[in-house]
């Protein structure tokens, strides 16, 4: 059985008619001092038997540090990754979101490696809007067809 994730992708239009997405740094020190293709949507994982839309709610509330906006959720679908996970994506549009700061839950990990150290990282170390060409530079390749869905969502075509 794959593993399950779910998660938000908002979207908003800037002034200038651009497409922005809200996305996530990946925290640790693997991510640490990467940028292209080392930002995510707030995701998580969730068992069979929760809601994936109330899964995706909580993941983004525990990664972001702030509750997901109000909003009109819909389903782009669900995208397998190169691991083989299974990530059920949403989005809303969320013009007005932006958190004052980003506070993310911690995960504990031995390092440095082999040093019988354990330390807490967080989960995401930044969050924010970027246009969709920046972003497409920004995000995992494997979470690309998840852009690629809410821009055909949206009424656009993909790159």
């Amino acid at each position: 059985m794959p593993i399950r994730s779910a998660g938000i992708l908002l979207h908003r239009t800037a002034s200038s008619g651009e497409l922005q997405l809200w996305i996530a740094h990946m925290g640790g020190p693997f991510w640490a001092r990467k940028d292209h293709h080392a930002w995510s949507i707030p995701k998580g994982e969730f068992p069979e038997d929760e809601d994936p839309l109330a899964a995706a709610k909580r993941e983004f509330t525990e990664e972001i540090g702030s509750p997901p906006p109000v909003a009109a959720y819909e389903l782009l679908g669900v995208f397998r990754q190169p691991s083989g996970k299974l990530i059920t994506a949403f989005t809303a549009e969320a013009n007005d979101f932006q958190p004052e700061q980003i506070i993310s839950n911690t995960f504990p990990m031995e390092w440095p490696k082999g040093s019988g150290v354990m330390k807490d990282f967080p989960e995401i170390d930044d969050a924010r809007w970027f246009e969709e060409s920046e972003a497409r530079t920004k995000l995992v390749k494997g979470q690309l067809p998840i852009l690629d869905a809410l821009v055909r969502h949206l009424g656009g075509t993909t790159l």
